[in-house]
């Protein structure tokens, strides 16, 4: 589970990311535009921007720079490595 942090921190998962960015689902709607921090459990911050609102959760873009991609691929490692 991360944590959106934004004027409150909110509870979100992660359901698709990126070095460009994520898809997160979570019950927070910051405004389009905002800037975001997620915080991973084992990824660590990311700063990111609100980019698109949908019915179950919002999108973040992401710089798309070296630390987006060690984000990313952090990520990605420890949900492959999470027990089912």
């Amino acid at each position: 589970m991360c944590i959106l942090l934004d004027e409150r921190p909110a509870p979100a998962a992660l359901r698709d990311v990126s070095a460009r960015g994520a898809f997160l689902e979570t019950n927070a709607r910051p405004a389009l535009g905002r800037r975001v921090t997620l915080r991973h459990p084992e990824a660590g911050p990311i700063a990111a921007s609100v980019s698109g609102v949908a019915p179950d959760g919002i999108f973040l873009a992401f710089a798309g720079d070296g630390a987006a991609i060690a984000f990313a691929l952090a990520a990605i490692g420890a949900d492959m490595t999470r027990a089912v």
